[in-house]
């Protein structure tokens, strides 16, 4: 940003401006450079790598899953590819007591399912099948892996695009009607965007 951009943001005088940048370019946080425009400084790449490092991804996965449960009534999950598998990496199950119930740690088929069709179709990118789940950004599952069981799932993709998991909301098929499949697709799509810029970089 410019001088004039900054100071126009933050209604402070450009004399305020130079003077509080001049400490921030001293410690690191702020940088000037030739074409006298003002960027982020190292010092906060290496603040934002210690925070990386001692972030627990279940810390962040854990409230979205809470909250999926909370908007749906339904069990909220999140899991991750593994060869031709996918694990459960964290759940949060529904309330109710007829639900889909499965325990973290369990796997199960990549290639059925709303959130192994999802983890499936950031693999092949020349799939066909694939392309449609990307372009729509959501998959729903009915009666795939279980003939009781319907779900719906996101990606949940970085800020730099990479795909860290599946966020998914399954439920009793009976109960997973259309409006509660648009219900859920909603409100998982809201926890994925959320998520962005707060998962630590991937190390894959």
């Amino acid at each position: 940003m410019t001088l004039t951009e900054i100071a126009n943001a933050t209604d402070l005088y450009k004399s305020t401006v130079l003077r509080l940048a001049a400490s921030l370019e001293a410690d690191g946080f702020l940088v000037r450079g030739t074409n006298r425009l003002f960027r982020p400084g190292p010092e906060l790449w290496r603040l934002g790598a210690l925070y990386q490092r001692g972030l627990d991804l279940g810390d962040l996965i854990r409230p979205s899953l809470h909250r999926l449960v909370e908007a749906t009534g339904e069990t909220a999950s999140f899991y991750i590819a593994e060869g031709d598998e996918r694990i459960c990496l964290y759940r949060v199950n529904s309330p109710r007591s007829v639900r889909h119930h499965l325990e973290e740690g369990h796997r199960l088929p990549i290639d059925r399912g709303a959130a192994g069709r999802v983890l499936t179709a950031y693999r092949d990118s020349a799939s066909t099948d694939g392309k449609k789940v990307r372009d729509r950004g959501f998959y729903v599952s009915i009666g795939e892996r279980d003939r009781e069981v319907a779900a719906a799932a996101v990606p949940v993709i970085d800020v730099h695009g990479q795909l860290r998991g599946a966020l998914s909301v399954s439920a009793i098929r009976s109960r997973f009607d259309v409006d509660a499949r648009k219900a859920a697709i909603l409100v998982l799509k809201s926890e994925a965007k959320a998520l962005i810029g707060l998962l630590p970089a991937s190390e894959r």
